[in-house]
């Protein structure tokens, strides 16, 4: 599927990308063209009219085209006429109906008159007054117009050059564009891999989520279908010789609903269009509250509870969320925290920021955990975990909570020795 995602994405980039460079390309070409085209016709009208001046209107001299000779000008060029450097040119004479009788170049065309014959033919097949045509591998564009004496006068002009300048534009387009094509294909191909990545990354995560949603489910389900089977199979018994089955069946009920609770607080968490009621509010009174509702626990387990508390703190947010962070981070601490071990929570103000920090001695968490013990249902222990109550859904709820307020959770743990979560929250005071 993503796969596929990626290769269309590829399709579209690159089909876009196409289309702007062929129009891009097709804009220079027209304007390209068009100039050229403009500069032959400038070229064209003067060569036609240095034509006219060194003919006088009197027609070539002698009455053949191969006896006309051209005349050469005080400033070096044939028939009185500037000498044109850039392309060659050659004028003919007709007679009304379009006979050549006679010829005039300042150039020398070693071709006799065929290439004009040639080229006589070529302009009449066009049967306009200004056209282009191929001759010879060259490219030439020409002229007609009346000749004041008699018959008619075609101008011929050769354009090779310039048209050389057009279909070179065309290769130079054609090799830039597979070049570039390429090399945008290679870096389309990975920055789509990079944008599909968290794509990826959050539908396996959804499809894990539901799987783990339904195992965790699936549990508490069987076991109050079993115990329901029970007490249809002993239906003539009372109440009271059957309360063990009825007390597992609402044991197992109030796991589901503690569970369906923590799914639907954290779909509320991740919905960013649910406002929000944040105020300022004193956290180190919050979290002493906190502390004076986990002793009774801490006191039963024989874990000694150490906190280091800085008065007055004051942070922006939910003082309800807030407390149910610290009541997630001591509660995971007392359950991974063995018999006459110990807690330490310290909350103090560093940089601006509000910082919370509650560690316990134990065996610590892997590193290869540390990453993921903020996922949904992620467990390091899963057996241990379902015994002592727990989802893998905690932390999960605490990041949220900490992500809502702009702030940071972080863990660190050292095998064999303690485990430290440190959250840090925007100081109301600095806001």
């Amino acid at each position: 599927m993503f796969k596929k995602l990626r290769n269309r994405l590829l399709v579209v980039n690159l089909v876009i990308i196409s289309i702007i460079m062929l129009a891009a390309f097709a804009a220079i070409y027209t304007i390209t063209y068009r100039n050229t085209q403009g500069d032959i016709r400038m070229d064209l009208s003067r060569v036609a009219d240095s034509y006219h001046k060194s003919n006088d209107g009197s027609g070539p001299r002698g009455g053949r085209p191969d006896s006309l000779q051209p005349r050469f000008g005080e400033n070096g060029g044939k028939g009185g006429m500037p000498p044109f450097e850039r392309s060659v040119s050659f004028m003919l004479l007709t007679d009304d109906s379009l006979t050549m009788t006679g010829s005039q170049s300042p150039f020398d065309i070693e071709a006799d008159t065929d290439v004009y014959q040639q080229a006589l033919d070529e302009a009449k097949a066009i049967g306009k007054d200004t056209g282009q045509f191929a001759l010879d591998g060259s490219r030439w564009a020409f002229t007609k117009e009346r000749n004041p004496s008699s018959g008619y006068m075609y101008v011929f002009l050769d354009i090779s050059a310039r048209q050389e300048i057009l279909t070179n534009l065309i290769y130079t387009f054609l090799a830039v564009a597979a070049a570039t094509l390429i090399v945008i294909y290679f870096t389309s191909r990975y920055f789509a891999n990079r944008s599909i990545a968290p794509i990826k990354e959050a539908f396996e995560k959804q499809k894990q989520f539901i799987a783990d949603a339904s195992h965790e489910l699936k549990t508490p389900l069987t076991i109050i279908g079993t115990n329901a089977d029970v007490l249809i199979a002993n239906s003539e018994d009372t109440i009271g010789n059957q309360a063990k089955w009825l007390h597992y069946i609402k044991s197992e009920t109030e796991r589901m609903a503690r569970l369906t609770g923590d799914l639907l607080f954290l779909t509320q968490m991740d919905d960013s269009r649910e406002a929000e009621l944040f105020a300022a509010f004193d956290i180190s009174d919050a979290i002493e509250n906190v502390l004076l509702a986990m002793e009774a626990v801490v006191f039963e387990k024989r874990i000694r509870l150490d906190y280091d508390i800085e008065p007055r703190l004051k942070v922006y947010g939910s003082s309800e969320q807030i407390k149910q962070v610290a009541m997630i981070l001591l509660d995971n601490a007392i359950k991974y925290t063995k018999p006459e071990g110990a807690i330490l929570l310290t909350l103090k103000k560093q940089a601006g920021e509000v910082a919370l920090s509650v560690s316990n001695t134990g065996e610590g968490i892997a590193p290869e955990h540390l990453t993921r013990i903020f996922d949904r249902f992620y467990r390091t222990d899963a057996s241990r975990a379902r015994r002592q109550g727990g989802y893998g859904l905690g932390l999960a709820i605490a990041k949220s909570i900490v992500e809502r307020h702009k702030g940071r959770i972080l863990a660190r743990s050292t095998i064999g020795e303690s485990t430290t979560f440190s959250v840090y929250l925007s100081s109301a005071a600095s806001k």
